[in-house]
């Protein structure tokens, strides 16, 4: 086996990867978390996980191995037991003339060596690899293996996972299989591990396939086996309090979870499908929800601007966008950012996705009549201050809405528009009276969420012609601007990206635009009133963070192809 020959700090130095202040604060870090050196360094975003995978090597005289570019034989897997690759980080990558390559993560390892080359009978070589890359290639050559699943759950302590159901019945569970219940629970300890917000389990001809939807993208991930679609999916209904024998029709449920020490909701919702039911389970996690208003992503000019507007005494507040934009999180930071003591908040949602401390939530059951507006026209008998509606999807809940806010209530809401001037033509189509729209509506807020750029992994470089061109910037500037993205790290999956933001299109409701609304003119003309008085359109904000580092311009250009400029 090889020695250790210069420590790290030194090799890294030598390499000109760090500075001696790199490495004094590391140093010192090290001394208060026990952490490696080389993860300290990693975490600090002063060099990168390849480079730290490059020192490692020149440190222990190993070869570096790019895993994701190499294809592994199913005969060389069989020499490492799953169970010792999990734990220590390593995988089998060839096997030549008695001698067996493993990849690892940390080459301190050396006892693992040792014992597998006494164990296995042949010589070991150790190779570096980072450990996304290790974690990676497991989960690719070991993820649908019943036996991973088995022994993945096993190795878990007993007090990292505590499931628990609002209507499955203990007995029931007691009688599931233990595999599936292992099974679904590593996907979702998986999906949770990897910041997903969705899990999608789709049945199709050939293959079973599990996604996970990871900052807005989907991500496929490795599958169980077909023929474990229709057991997968009867454990995931059971858990969910949904009926088990009914897979014609569609079924909403819901799931509560402990997981690793978090409280989680799973709202569980199945589809019926050509090739079984498709199940897709949102992830709420009460811990992280985000509740401040610093953290949706306003620049300083507009959220100020944003504050100053939700405190206004009565009208309508409209949050806009598709699915899936964040609408739901803005409103529950307005509600944070609004609840007092001195103020009756009430809300009226569907479902309630979050329980607030001190807001009055009720939930819509359509089924029993209890309805948006059956809910509104008795929380009215409430005297609050400040109504939240979930969403304006009918005339009826929109009409009390604008009584509400025209007899003194501060009302919060959401609307499927694309941009928000579209937001006053929709009211108008609803069969609201334009004066009324005029009167009550206070601003509208347009919204998308966009990935952040990785802060451990992000870099600068030159803006080109065509970039200059697609944000709306001088080509004559070029060579002057810059732009960012992220070279892709082990704490950001590769992917560049580590969290999401809001781009905002805010836009007040002035006396100019309250008479557009009367005069019910078109979208376009509201719009480039509200331009001149000036609103921001999503693009514009998006290339306002782009430029600031905060996201890439290709992202901003993804969200928003339907931005009219």
């Amino acid at each position: 086996m090889v020695e250790i020959g210069k420590k790290l700090g030194e090799v890294l130095l030598d390499m000109g990867l760090i500075g001696e202040q790199d490495l004094y604060s590391a140093l010192q870090e090290q001394k208060l978390t026990g952490d490696s050196l080389g993860k300290i360094l990693v975490r600090m975003g002063t060099v990168s996980a390849e480079s730290l995978s490059s020192a490692l090597a020149e440190q222990f005289g190993m070869e570096v191995i790019k895993l994701s570019e190499t294809e592994i034989p199913g005969e060389v897997l069989k020499k490492v037991p799953v169970a010792v690759a999990r734990r220590q980080k390593i995988i089998p990558v060839k096997m030549e003339d008695n001698t067996l390559t493993l990849a690892m993560a940390s080459p301190l390892e050396m006892l693992t060596l040792d014992n597998l080359q006494a164990m296995l009978d042949c010589e070991i070589q150790g190779a570096i690899s980072t450990e996304s890359e290790v974690d990676a290639a497991i989960q690719k050559y070991y993820g649908t293996e019943e036996s991973t699943i088995d022994t993945i759950i096993d190795e878990m302590s007993h007090s990292a996972l505590e499931f628990g159901s609002e209507t499955a019945d203990e007995e029931e569970e007691d009688t599931e299989d233990a595999a599936m219940v292992k099974l679904v629970t590593l996907i979702i300890l998986e999906a949770f591990r990897s910041r997903a917000s969705d899990i999608h389990i789709e049945p199709m001809e050939k293959r079973f396939r599990i996604r996970y939807r990871i900052d807005g993208v989907l991500n496929e991930v490795p599958g169980p086996p077909r023929r474990l679609r229709g057991p997968v999916t009867q454990r995931v209904k059971l858990m969910a309090g949904m009926n088990i024998a009914e897979k014609r029709v569609p079924q909403d449920g819901r799931i509560k979870i402990r997981l690793l020490g978090k409280d989680l909701d799973l709202r569980v919702s199945a589809l019926p499908g050509l090739f079984g039911e498709s199940v897709v389970m949102r992830i709420l996690d009460k811990s992280s929800l985000l509740l401040g208003l610093d953290e949706l992503g306003f620049m300083e000019d507009d959220r100020k601007l944003f504050e100053s507007t939700i405190k206004t005494a009565h009208g309508i507040f409209l949050v806009t966008g598709p699915t899936g934009s964040g609408k739901t999180t803005t409103l529950y930071a307005c509600l944070n950012k609004l609840n007092t003591p001195d103020k009756k908040l009430i809300t009226v949602e569907e479902p309630v996705e979050y329980m607030l401390s001190g807001v009055n939530q009720s939930q819509v059951r359509n089924e029993i009549g209890l309805t948006f507006a059956s809910i509104l026209r008795s929380m009215l008998r409430q005297a609050p201050d400040i109504i939240m509606v979930g969403e304006i999807r009918d005339k009826e809940t929109a009409e009390i809405a604008v009584r509400s806010a025209l007899t003194g209530h501060l009302v919060f809401s959401t609307l499927h528009t694309n941009d928000a001037p579209s937001a006053i033509t929709r009211l108008i189509d609803l069969g609201i009276k334009p004066f009324l729209v005029a009167s009550s509506v206070q601003a509208i807020m347009a919204q998308r969420l966009i990935r952040l750029i990785c802060k451990s992994c992000r870099e600068e470089y030159e803006a080109r012609g065509d970039e200059l061109i697609a944000a709306d910037i001088d080509p004559s500037q070029k060579g002057k601007v810059k732009l960012y993205k992220g070279k892709g790290c082990e704490k950001c999956g590769n992917s560049g990206y580590m969290g999401r933001a809001g781009i905002f299109e805010f836009m007040l409701v002035s006396h100019a635009i309250q008479e557009m609304a009367m005069e019910q003119v078109s979208t376009l003309q509201i719009r480039e009133q509200a331009r001149k008085e000036g609103m921001k359109t999503l693009r514009e904000d998006g290339v306002r963070k782009a430029l600031a580092g905060i996201t890439t311009l290709a992202e901003i250009l993804r969200v928003t192809q339907q931005d009219i400029s």
